[in-house]
């Protein structure tokens, strides 16, 4: 009797060991890969990685994967086009750091390469650079110089003519380029969420800035910014677009940045001027080009209308909503 008594309380014990319910196992974090160009690699904001992308510790991209716990692929890069950066390599690598070292960097593959089918999350954040923003800006500079700026100049120059047709070229590219990217990336990770980042506000109102204010934008006559804006919100609104006909998420960092732009001041300012000072953490600096010390303002560096660490903060609050919407899990 004492052995059955024995033999029945062991069985009931496995019994109950195989019965009882399991712990669940940890789950593996979510895979994140981040393609993009300088907005989206916080260019600017230290501390950035010294390869020729410019890519900040503190980008959206890092802040929102730091929040979510996801395991981080992170490719953008400063320059990168739709064409040559996202879908095809990229050879043209402008920092920071400005000063390329005595052999130059070496090119990137394309980013879009990242993606596989192990992908849980995407998000691309790019277009401005396929348009010859950086260029745009520059020219509506030497314009508003030689205006002393009065007018519209550059307005002007951009809505007639060559110009203007070129621009509409462009624009007509990056549409199809933007297509075709969301197509490899649904090809390469089916099960992807992505996501689509728009730029936030640069110039959305002129109130603020000053012509002649390197810590702004320069010497742009005041009568272009309008057209500044509007070009942007262009951008915005195809990106949008494509985002709706991939079927990706699109992320609006424009609408909640307005009034925070590069003519806003103190901490109400999310933009960095055509030259600055650095935000971020730490002492990182980057030694002036030689074109950057020829203009006459004070600041660390030709920051050229990039988000500051504050900006970059706005954009990963943004990117954090929309990858929680996708499936990623604040831990």
């Amino acid at each position: 009797m004492m052995r059955l008594a024995l033999t029945t309380a062991a069985a009931a014990a496995v019994l109950a060991t195989v019965l009882a319910p399991r712990a669940p196992a940890s789950a593996a974090p979510l895979s994140y890969v981040a393609l993009g160009d300088s907005y989206s690699a916080g260019s600017f904001v230290r501390p950035w990685n010294a390869d020729g992308c410019g890519r900040s510790d503190q980008d959206y991209p890092h802040q929102a994967a730091r929040r979510l716990k996801l395991n981080l692929t992170d490719v953008t890069c400063s320059a990168a086009e739709v064409g040559a950066g996202l879908l095809g390599p990229q050879s043209e690598l402008k920092g920071p750091p400005s000063v390329a070292p005595s052999g130059g960097w070496a090119a990137k593959p394309a980013q879009v390469r990242a993606v596989s089918a192990s992908t849980d999350l995407v998000t691309v954040g790019a277009g401005g650079n396929s348009l010859g923003f950086a260029e745009i800006v520059e020219t509506c500079a030497k314009r508003g110089l030689a205006s002393f700026g009065t007018g519209t100049p550059c307005t002007d120059h951009y809505t007639r003519g060559e110009a203007a047709s070129r621009l509409d070229s462009r624009f007509t590219a990056l549409e199809a380029d933007f297509a075709v990217l969301l197509k490899e990336i649904r090809t390469r990770a089916p099960r992807a969420g992505v996501a689509v980042v728009g730029y936030p506000a640069v110039v959305d109102e002129s109130a603020g800035c000053g012509w002649g204010s390197w810590h702004q934008l320069g010497t742009v006559a005041k009568g272009d910014m309008p057209w500044l804006d509007t070009l942007e919100r262009r951008v915005n609104a195809l990106l949008r677009e494509q985002a709706r006909r991939g079927g990706a998420v699109y992320v609006d960092t424009y609408s909640s940045s307005t009034g925070h732009g590069v003519c806003a001041t103190g901490e109400g300012r999310w933009m960095y001027g055509i030259k600055d000072n650095l935000t971020g953490p730490g002492d990182q600096s980057d030694p002036p080009s030689e074109l950057c010390r020829s203009i006459p303002a004070r600041g660390e560096a030709c920051t050229v209308l990039h988000p500051n660490l504050r900006g970059a903060t706005h954009q990963a609050d943004l990117v954090t909503q929309a990858l929680t919407g996708l499936g990623a899990t604040r831990s």
